[in-house]
């Protein structure tokens, strides 16, 4: 049993208000990409000498924490709860996705994980209840229960399907090897109102886009890390139609209508070049 998480990037990201829980309050336009995580899940031997019922191994890609507290084994363990015949399992996670890099990576490999259990021990859950579980485990997970584009409000849980489609465009992708704490770029973010909605202003041309849709997270991500600010100007002067920074960072990205030999500009840093 197979299944391949995908990526996101973030078309503005806009944080609007403080919550009294703490947490922020944001408006923006999830768009799915076709970068891959490899998630392979098969039955445990009853032989096998682990006491626990889920385990992970994590390849390629090395993902800080232990693994047992990763979001894939607390999504099985929150699906196990209230359907108890779900059977111990081993799982393989084989990272595409680079980490801290404001991609959804670890959302979407939880919210494939309860795709996969879903379907493959017919548990007969909806979309909309998957859509529910995975909000229990994160911010960004409900959106890759559908994996389509999507405008969010709230801390990112809450919904709209868009009609946007980017088929034909080039999505050159750079993750610098600068760790962005997300903690500290909520902590420098004045939260306020843009005076235009993101879901509004991804419904015109991208050629449109640069100078109307913005990151909040970039002024005080590019103050402290300058370098990662450079990386955007750098795509806007291959040709990017428009470049920006993903969720908090530190990927960024630019749509390109030709592909582009990314890595041959970037040659230190993780690089893709995919069509959309």
């Amino acid at each position: 049993m197979i299944t391949h998480p995908i990526a996101k990037i973030n078309l503005g990201l806009n944080v609007v208000g403080r919550r009294a829980d703490g947490y922020h309050d944001l408006e923006t336009v999830f768009y799915p990409v076709p970068l891959c995580d490899a998630l392979e899940v098969f039955p445990m031997d009853s032989r096998f000498p682990s006491e626990a019922d889920c385990d992970l191994k994590v390849t390629n890609i090395p993902v800080e924490g232990d693994e047992q507290r990763n979001l894939v084994v607390r999504a099985y363990h929150l699906l196990k709860t209230d359907f108890p015949q779900l059977p111990r399992l081993h799982a393989h996670l084989y990272k595409g996705i680079p980490t801290q890099a404001g991609m959804g990576g670890g959302s979407s490999d939880c919210a494939y994980m309860l795709r996969l259990l879903n379907s493959q021990f017919a548990l007969g859950l909806s979309d909309e209840a998957l859509i529910h579980y995975a909000a229990r485990l994160g911010a960004d997970c409900p959106f890759f229960i559908l994996s389509q584009p999507a405008y969010a409000e709230g801390i990112g849980e809450r919904l709209q399907p868009v009609s946007l489609d980017l088929s034909g465009w080039h999505i050159a992708i750079v993750r610098p090897d600068i760790p962005v704490s997300t903690r500290e770029a909520f902590s420098l973010v004045k939260p306020q109102k843009p005076g235009r909605n993101c879901r509004d202003i991804v419904a015109q041309p991208v050629e449109t886009w640069r100078d109307a849709l913005v990151n909040d997270f970039e002024q005080s991500v590019f103050a402290l890390h300058p370098e990662i600010g450079a990386i955007k100007q750098q795509l806007y002067a291959l040709g990017a139609t428009y470049a920006a920074m993903s969720g908090s960072g530190s990927a960024l990205f630019g749509l390109f209508r030709q592909p582009i030999d990314i890595s041959s500009h970037f040659p230190q840093h993780f690089t893709r070049c995919l069509e959309l």
